[in-house]
């Protein structure tokens, strides 16, 4: 039905403005009331707990930061199905993101193109959200980000200003050092700037890094090193792409859009780096895998590949709640054959 009935709705908003879309659909999901939510809930949810670094999660399957990015829709993400939320990327300082347009869908490959450039309203107004709401019902992941503003030898002190305001509220931290629409950005997962990093921000609460899929195995291994001896809980594998291979021909214009690239073109490219980091690790950290996951299927060749938890972002665009149901089970049966193979 999303796909038949809701999606072609949703896709000629703003005459197919992505954006536009985006905000219309966090809107109509922020308004949704309690019954609805049941109703939702009673369809899409998937009971089948699973404990990574130290959390339950209702089941494997979360929202990937960038799609509620202020939390604005929190209640209605676990009645779509989702087994834990991240919020964010979020800032230490409020800044409107990059000039619009911003963000584009390349339908013919099932994916998207973002250079929102950490738009938000700042650590501080989401502290305040998140302390009128209470809990949410699943694990509220939040990913930090460094402001705009703040130059590169500032940037410990900045993810450490939104980590004081939003760790209280929070089940983990994602560490975001990766996002391609932020200059020098990525440069913070160099070795000794991670380092920094961690050593600021590592404690009660899991801090988990999430990586690049454009980086070298040489630097993955560098960086999980580093991972490994200053507290990292866990990766995220993948953030968004800067390659535009598997474009379908018709895409191939507005593939030439700057910005991260998500969705089915990075599917392979995900699942080849979480089975690098599981196995570069030997499975001492756990991974949440995000990249591409269009299917259950996919969704089960992450967890094959060493993933403990996916998440959705393209995904959930293009297939709506029915894909976090059918992944969560998905997953579910994926761990149900793991542990019968144990025994």
């Amino acid at each position: 039905m999303f796909e038949k009935a809701v999606r072609p709705v949703l896709f000629r908003i703003g005459g197919g403005d992505a954006e536009k879309a985006h905000e219309f659909t966090l809107d109509r999901l922020r308004r949704l009331g309690e019954r609805t939510r049941s109703l939702l809930r009673a369809r899409y949810a998937t009971d089948a707990p699973v404990e990574v670094f130290g959390v339950r999660f209702p089941n494997a399957v979360g929202l990937a930061a960038g799609v509620d990015k202020n939390g604005h829709a929190l209640p209605a993400w676990s009645a779509l199905g989702f087994g834990f939320v991240e919020v964010g990327t979020v800032t230490a300082k409020a800044q409107p993101g990059n000039d619009k347009p911003r963000l584009f869908r390349l339908r013919g490959s099932e994916a998207i193109i973002n250079r929102m450039g950490f738009n938000n309203a700042g650590a501080a107004a989401l502290a305040a959200r998140l302390d009128a709401l209470g809990p949410i019902g699943v694990p509220l992941g939040i990913s930090l980000g460094k402001s705009k503003v703040t130059p590169l030898e500032e940037a410990v002190e900045d993810y450490l200003t939104s980590y004081r305001l939003l760790h209280p509220y929070a089940d983990y931290i994602a560490v975001n050092v990766s996002s391609p629409n932020t200059p020098g950005l990525r440069s913070l997962q160099d070795k000794s700037a991670i380092a920094d990093l961690l050593t600021a921000l590592a404690g009660d609460t899991p801090v988990l890094v999430k990586i690049a899929p454009d980086l070298t195995e040489p630097a993955i291994a560098e960086l999980l090193e580093v991972c490994l001896s200053h507290g990292a809980a866990g990766v995220i594998a993948t953030n968004t792409t800067l390659a535009r291979d598997g474009l379908a021909a018709a895409d191939q214009p507005r593939g030439a859009e700057a910005g991260g690239l998500s969705g089915r073109p990075l599917t392979e490219k995900a699942r080849k780096v979480v089975h690098f980091v599981h196995t570069e690790t030997g499975g001492r950290l756990p991974i949440i895998g995000v990249g591409g996951v269009m299917s259950p299927d996919d969704a089960s060749r992450l967890l094959d590949a060493g993933a403990s938890l996916v998440q959705l972002y393209s995904g959930f665009i293009y297939h709506g709640p029915a894909l976090v149901r059918g992944a969560a089970r998905a997953a579910a049966s994926h761990r149900a054959r793991a542990e019968s193979e144990t025994r």
